[in-house]
Parts: structure tokens; C-alpha cells; sequence
């Protein structure tokens, strides 16, 4: 049963060039108990003040995929819906962790619950006669809407099927966090746009040179491409042990090269040229004409929940050096805010170990797992005991990302049999952490499913990632905790550029920056005992103000470096 008086089913069509905000075209509401229908060509929408519809406490909006309609809305200057359902995000956590060939989309949602749908090749061609017109014929607004009210239809099908398994407290969360999604889609994150268009101009010759310069200290390079032979050779000569796949062969995936320079720095500079030669890293950064990097920010769409937007466009991607061109226009600033050791609280909390959770409020868990575990003594200190911590720091990440005993050893730079004994006083020291993970392992296997403490649910496939189960709660409360304090950041009127795992990029005009900054670590707070059940959560903010620009200190070498090879600027562009 759906507990409102009135159920509108909404969808827009809307024009949306890279990086830009999204130019509603038209929109289709349907109440879902009187049937009642509204069409809406543009001209119509931009006259209103208002949607033509109830949005208050009595009604239900319901969407798929809702923050594009939110983003409309936010575009029209409407008042947004009190209470809103996103079908998008109850299909997922209704199906997350099961693999379907059918997709996500409004088209795989019907088609996975036997529902009729237009094929794909048809909804295509009805999205390039949106996208790749500015003008439209009368003939073609009318199939345009009537596209659009095929679209609602499919939702009226489709929500009667749902019903008796949403979760409405839970769900009407979900789809709060989807008027953030919108509101942080529709900020942006301000771009150097005319450093942008220089790298541009001079990137091919950059890159060559890149490879020649940081190559020189590694060999591994034929021209402009990687080697992994020769990356093997490297690795034997420089006494680096690495991470090999059950053929033998290197495993030279991003998340390995990144966790592996972690432990061995020499290797950073090779990571990150890897990282800035794939995959159209500057041209396909998109950036509008205002100066903002926006782009699909993807909630929802990783089996933790958390988002997953593109690497490629996001300014956020994979290159850390990149980070570079965010640049807080005049008389504003940006800030960096992130809980710290997030994954730590939450084992901790979950878990009730007190022992952990006394590790995590000493500020350092790394050291105090050492000392827990007597391979520290009590008054040690990260100067006076830093390789032991930097160890125990490679064991305790290791189990948060669920890693093996053997990986941890190559993490750590140790010997198999020194991260086993590591791993055997963690089991000790932190017994009932061991257990109620052990315990939630064994329960995900036996009952096929697994939910967070605000409801979001995964189903256990036939070929389970016993590594991947352990982690899940770690990572998909830290998505919840994330949600949260969007909510109640972007609801406060704080102007959040982009989510970034665990943090938040925020900005502000200058005079108003320490406060909003402040405002954000409390919420944050809040968000952090809601979902740990009262542990403090800590947060750190680095905080930059006009005329300097943001950096991720792992990328400020190759930014140096970038810099310097770039045509006019000799290093002036990093000040």
C-alpha cells in the first residue's frame, strides 16, 4: 500500500551538453490513482512558478533515476517534493549484488520483472533526436512527449510491483539523498578552465616528454607504451616484490599499482604517468562554460551503494595530479573535508569492540594496535616507533579492504610469514571484532544477504567474494554515513562541489568559509554517530582560499613536472 493521498509519476526530457546544467525540454506527470495526466512542452514549464503538481507532505513523487528530474526542478526554480521515491534506487537495492544482463536502466528494470518496454534501439534514437537538436518541429515534440509519457507509464507498471518490498522510512531516505545528488550535480567543482585549454593545446608533446623524463628511471617504456616485461626486470633488479594473477603474470590493474606505490614511493611517479597516459584523462574532463567540472555523480551505483562516477570525467578521476586545476574563484575558497580512518569507527562500532574504538579515539589506530599487540611500548610514539607502525598501519588498512595475509606482506614490504603473525595478534587483540566478523561472513553465506543499519541490502551471488563480504559493512555504512551527511549539508544551504569516497569538497565565499567549514565537520559528526550508534567520527579539512588552488600533495610532483614541460609557464601556473 502507498501510505499518500496522491502518487504522481514524473519524468522530463532534457538537453544536457557535457558539464552543463541540464535545459528542460518538457515534462509528463501522471497521478497514479485518478489517472489524471499532464504534458508540458518547455515554454509551458518556464512559465510556472511552481510544479503544476501536489508536492507536499499529502503526495508521493515518484521518478527513476530522480535526481535528473530533481536537477530540473532545481533548473525551473520549482519548490522540491517533501517525499519522494526513487525507483532507480529501490531496483538496485532490491537486486544489488546480483549480475543481470539486463542493466539498470528504466529499460533492464522492466525488462528483469517481466514488464513490457520499448527496446533500447528505439529509446536511443529518441535520445539523439533530444540531444542533437536545439529546435524541434511540432510532429517531433509530440513523439518527444509522447516518449516521455511512455517513460511514466512504464514507471505506473513498474511501482505496483515494488511496493511490497519497499522499506518506506528507508526508501524516502534513499530519495532525499537524491535531491543532494541534484544539488551537488548542479554545484560543480570550479575549474582553472584557462590552464585547462593549454594543457589541452600542449598535451600530446607533454606526454611524450613525460614518459622520457620519468622513464629514464625505470626502462620499462617502448616509445609511448608500458612494458610489463620490462616492468618485471625492473621489479627482480630493485628487490620489489608484487602481486602476480593465477596465470603467473603481473597484476598490473590501477588499484595494484596504486596500493603497491603506497609501499614502495620510488614507484609514484611510474603510477601516476600510467594513470595520466590512459583514457582521455584532459579531453574528456567535462567542464561548462561557467568554469565547473559537473558530471553524473552515479549513486547507488557500486554494490556498496556508494557513487561511482566516471573516472574520465570527473575531475576527481584516478590522476591525483590533475587536482591541480580546482581553483576557487575571486573571493571565494573550497575546502577538503573527510572523515578520518572512516572504515576503523565503523568495524569498531558495528562490532562493539571497545578496544578498537579506545584505538580509534587515541587519534592513531595504526600505533595503537601496536601497542595493544606489545610490538610497541606504551609511551611509543609515530616518530620514535614509525616503522612498526607503518606495518601494523599496512595490516589494519589490509583487513578494511579485505586483503589477504600474503598481499598485506607485499603492501608492508614484509615477509608472508611476519604479515600472518600480524594478522594473528589482530585476531587477538581485537577478538570481538574477529568474531562478529566471522559471524557476519557466515551469515551473509547462509542467508544470501546483507544490509546496512539504514537499510541498504545486498544479495549474495552463486561465486562469493568471501574478502568482498567481510569489507561490505565497512564500506557500504561508510556510503550510508556519506548520504547522510549530504543531506543534511546540502539541506543547510553548504554548496558541496563534489562527494569524494569519504569527503566532501565544498566552497564558499571567503568571509563565510571557516563557518560553513565548521558546519560541515559537525554535520558530518552527526552523520557519523547516527550510523555507529554514538561513536565520534573524527573529520579533517583542508581548507584553500582565491588566489591559490587545491592540491593532493600525492600528485604535487607530477603537477611540478607538468607545469614545468608546459609551453609559458615554467612552474608559475602551480603558485
Amino acid at each position: 500500500m502507498i501510505p499518500f493521498s496522491e502518487c504522481w509519476l514524473v519524468d522530463f526530457e532534457f538537453a544536457s551538453p557535457a558539464g552543463e546544467r541540464p535545459r528542460p525540454l518538457c515534462m509528463v506527470a501522471l497521478e497514479l490513482h485518478s489517472g489524471r495526466e499532464m504534458r508540458f512542452w518547455r515554454d509551458e514549464l518556464l512559465s510556472m512558478r511552481a510544479a503544476p503538481f501536489n508536492v507536499g507532505a499529502s503526495a508521493l513523487f515518484v521518478a527513476y533515476y530522480a535526481s535528473a528530474e530533481l536537477g530540473c526542478f532545481l533548473e525551473l526554480s520549482w519548490p522540491l517534493p517533501v517525499n519522494i521515491l526513487d525507483l532507480y534506487a529501490e531496483h538496485r537495492c532490491e537486486t544489488n549484488g546480483v549480475p543481470s544482463a539486463c542493466g539498470d536502466g528504466l529499460v533492464g528494470a522492466l525488462a528483469i520483472r517481466g514488464l513490457a518496454h520499448i527496446s533500447a534501439g528505439e529509446k536511443e534514437a529518441m535520445r539523439r533526436l533530444i540531444l542533437d537538436n536545439r529546435s524541434w518541429s511540432e510532429a517531433e515534440q509530440a513523439a518527444i512527449l509522447d516518449y516521455c509519457a511512455e517513460d511514466v507509464r512504464a514507471l505506473a507498471a513498474m511501482l505496483p510491483c515494488m511496493v511490497p518490498k519497499i522499506d518506506w522510512p528507508r526508501a524516502l531516505l534513499r530519495g532525499r539523498y537524491m535531491v543532494a545528488v541534484a544539488r551537488m550535480e548542479r554545484a560543480g567543482t570550479p575549474i582553472d578552465v584557462p590552464l585547462l585549454q593549454k594543457l589541452r593545446e600542449s598535451w600530446d608533446p607533454i606526454k611524450r616528454q613525460l614518459v622520457e623524463e620519468i622513464d629514464a628511471s625505470f626502462g620499462v617504456f617502448d616509445n609511448m607504451t608500458f612494458k610489463a616485461g620490462r616492468f618485471r626486470d625492473y621489479l627482480i633488479a630493485a628487490g620489489i616484490p608484487w602481486p602476480r594473477l593465477s596465470s603467473g603474470v603481473l597484476c598490473l590493474d590501477d588499484t595494484t599499482f596504486r596500493d603497491q606505490a603506497a609501499t614502495w614511493p620510488q614507484l609514484l611517479p611510474l603510477h601516476e604517468l600510467r594513470v595520466t597516459l590512459s583514457s582521455l584523462r584532459l579531453t574528456g574532463l567535462e567542464v561548462s562554460a561557467d568554469g565547473r567540472n559537473r558530471c553524473l555523480l552515479s549513486p547507488f551505483r557500486s554494490v556498496t551503494g556508494r557513487n561511482q562516477p566516471s573516472n574520465s570525467k570527473s575531475i576527481f578521476g584516478p590522476a591525483r595530479w590533475m587536482r591541480g586545476l580546482i581553483r576557487p574563484p575571486p573571493g571565494t575558497g573550497v575546502a577538503y573535508v573527510d572523515f578520518t580512518s572512516q572504515e576503523i569507527a565503523i568495524g569498531a562500532a558495528l562490532s562493539g569492540d571497545e578496544r578498537m574504538a579506545d584505538a580509534y579515539s587515541s587519534g592513531d589506530p595504526y600505533l595503537a594496535f601496536a601497542i595493544d599487540a606489545k610490538l610497541a611500548p606504551p609511551d611509543a610514539t609515530k616518530a620514535s616507533h614509525k616503522p612498526i607502525r607503518d606495518r601494523c598501519k599496512a595490516i589494519v588498512l589490509g583487513i578494511n579492504y579485505g586483503m589477504s595475509a600474503d598481499a598485506m606482506a607485499v603492501r608492508a614490504g614484509i615477509r608472508p610469514c611476519d604479515a600472518r603473525e600480524l594478522l594473528r595478534r589482530h585476531r587477538e587483540v581485537y577478538r570481538t571484532f574477529w568474531n562478529w566478523s566471522d559471524a557476519t561472513v557466515y551469515a551473509a553465506l547462509l542467508t544470501g544477504r546483507m544490509q546496512t543499519v539504514f537499510g541498504w541490502r545486498r544479495r549474495i551471488g552463486n561465486e562469493p567474494n568471501v574478502r568482498s563480504i567481510m569489507n561490505w559493512p565497512m564500506q557500504a555504512n561508510g556510503a550510508e554515513m556519506m548520504r547522510i551527511a549530504a543531506i543534511a549539508a546540502t539541506e543547510a544551504g553548504i554548496e558541496i562541489c563534489a562527494p569524494v569516497h569519504d569527503a566532501f569538497l565544498i566552497a564558499a565565499p571567503v568571509n563565510r568559509l571557516g563557518e560553513d567549514v565548521a558546519l560541515v565537520r559537525e554535520l558530518m559528526s552527526r552523520a557519523g554517530r547516527a550510523v555507529t550508534g554514538g561513536l565520534n567520527v573524527r573529520t579533517d579539512a583542508e581548507i584553500v582560499r582565491w588566489p591559490d588552488r587545491f592540491m593532493d600533495e600525492r600528485g604535487a610532483a607530477m603537477w611540478d613536472r607538468v607545469m614545468r614541460l608546459l609551453p609559458g609557464e615554467n612552474g608559475r601556473a602551480a603558485a
